[in-house]
């Protein structure tokens, strides 16, 4: 979405289907490289804009932050994103039920992949942008406005949780799916999001 507003975009995502699809949309001067944040700088260059967008929390952030600030042109920014867009605040959606129905499968603690994460995602990032070097932040808030979403985007917004991502549940993921939709109804849903919260640092 960025790169009509750059000379050149690159990506990097740690899942290859990710980058295999992201490829397959990209306009001529984006590109997009299986890596994770944690191998960065990986011979990709010097940049003016680095963003992160609901990525930053779980990542090895002092590293990462220092790599980045390191891969910076003089002036250059760091643009981080926090933003709830797989649930609304105000919705039709009956999302408390949906989180009992995952906990009903998967017990009371939040997944996160092969671990858990009972006390949530760490949440430090403005400490780590800090040690790093980086300077700010500029701060702002992008507002929100509703959504129509089909029953079938919900489905997709529950899936692509790391909490209730489809790997976990196993042989029942389509004894989950079947229970899911049935919870849900037809749709369509109007939902109206929270803001977009939005942190520039720079180098």
């Amino acid at each position: 979405m960025l790169a009509p507003f750059v000379a050149e975009a690159v990506g990097i995502d740690a899942d290859p289907d990710m980058v295999r699809e992201a490829t397959a949309r990209a306009p001529a001067n984006a590109r997009f490289m299986l890596m994770r944040a944690e191998e960065l700088p990986g011979n990709l260059g010097a940049f003016d804009l680095v963003t992160f967008a609901q990525s930053f929390h779980w990542l090895v952030q002092d590293v990462v932050a220092r790599t980045v600030h390191e891969m910076l042109r003089q002036g250059g920014a760091v643009v981080h994103f926090g933003a709830t867009t797989h649930r609304g605040e105000e919705s039709e959606v009956p999302y408390d039920a949906i989180d009992e129905l995952v906990r009903s499968y998967l017990g009371p603690v939040r997944r996160a992949g092969a671990s858990l994460l009972p006390d949530g995602t760490p949440r430090w990032e403005d400490d780590m942008f800090r040690a790093a070097g980086f300077s700010g932040p500029t701060r702002m808030d992008v507002p929100a406005h509703p959504h129509v979403r089909s029953s079938d985007d919900i489905v997709a917004s529950v899936f692509s949780m790391s909490s209730s991502a489809p790997h976990l549940f196993g042989e029942r993921v389509h004894d989950f799916e079947r229970e899911l939709r049935a919870l849900i109804g037809d749709g369509p849903f109007t939902e109206r999001f929270r803001e977009i919260g939005v942190s520039i640092w720079r180098r």
